[in-house]
């Protein structure tokens, strides 16, 4: 079985962990709490400056580097990434990874509203560590948004989606991330269609790309699906879930609704060691699972047309 009830760790953590914060300290305390524990050896903490235009921003802003500074209580390395002004989601998430990986080789990032279990941060070592070589392996990712209710018997999968609500990678994989998709005009007739076979799914990454290479889009997340997208990479993800999103709600700056499914889900711990046993059907299953229910949910064409679909004959257009 490889979700237990309570993990105890096999051995001292080796892998450094970079911690993405900002202005929330409610959620930051939870997931340092989760960080505390595991006791990295080296930890990397970055934070955006405040916005200029909200009142009150500047005092949140350091009242979260205050908290994590004051309560590093064990014996560790420490990297700080404070911004004195604001860039945005874009630059000062995707600046703050590439500052983390032009010290590290390989590591472990979590944002201040991604909270893990314990076992999350072996779980990410032992993998990065045994696809360290693999090439067409691009991160290592504790979100299961689906795995678990379609029947994954191995301990992980692949996906052609970076699933990013706390993950880890390498810097051989990061340095190639391109902020601006400069090469999106090359790619623009040949990537969509290549994606997948769900016409809301090529709809759906169309538009994003476009939209970001425009720069109408502030966020960083997209640009990396778009690197795994155009290369063939892959993403793994566990069999159950190992982060719970705990920052939807009317502050978050996308994740807004806290009625959400991916809100809050219940998150487990998985044995270490873990078996490796090699599974084609879960990546084949996984990557079925997102572009039916994640991309086609997300299109805005495709909610509108299913909406008066659903009113007229009561099924949906696109499956």
């Amino acid at each position: 079985m490889s979700e237990v009830t309570q993990f105890i760790p096999p051995h001292a953590l080796s892998t450094a962990v970079l911690f993405l914060v900002f202005n929330r300290l409610d959620t930051t305390e939870q997931v340092f709490h989760a960080i505390r524990q595991a006791k990295p050896p080296r930890l990397y903490i970055a934070a955006d400056g405040a916005r200029a235009n909200k009142q009150g921003e500047a005092r949140n802003v350091q009242a979260v580097r205050d908290y994590i500074m004051q309560n590093i209580d064990w014996e560790c390395e420490v990297k700080t990434l404070f911004r004195d002004q604001n860039l945005g989601c874009k630059y000062a998430v995707s600046g703050a990874i590439t500052w983390f990986f032009d010290h590290e080789e390989q590591g472990i990032i979590l944002e201040d509203d991604c909270l893990p279990s314990q076992s999350f941060f072996w779980y990410c070592e032992e993998l990065l560590e045994r696809y360290e070589d693999d090439k067409s392996v691009y991160l290592v990712s504790g979100d299961s948004r689906g795995p678990d209710s379609f029947g994954m018997r191995e301990d992980y999968g692949f996906c052609r989606y970076p699933m990013i609500w706390g993950w880890a990678s390498w810097a051989s994989v990061w340095k190639n991330y391109d902020p601006e998709l400069l090469d999106w005009p090359q790619q623009r007739k040949s990537l969509p269609p290549s994606i997948s076979t769900y016409k809301s799914t090529v709809i759906f990454w169309r538009n994003i790309f476009e939209r970001l290479h425009n720069g109408k889009i502030d966020t960083w997340d997209y640009q990396f699906s778009y690197l795994l997208l155009k290369n063939g990479g892959k993403s793994i993800v566990p069999k159950v879930n190992l982060i719970t999103n705990i920052g939807f709600g009317v502050e978050a700056t996308h994740t807004t609704s806290a009625e959400s499914n991916s809100a809050n889900r219940k998150r487990y711990e998985i044995s270490i060691p873990l078996d490796h046993s090699p599974n084609q059907t879960s990546e084949m299953k996984i990557n079925a699972f997102y572009d039916e229910f994640e991309f086609s949910s997300r299109s805005l064409f495709v909610r509108v047309i299913n909406k008066l679909a659903r009113s007229a004959i009561g099924e949906n257009l696109f499956p």
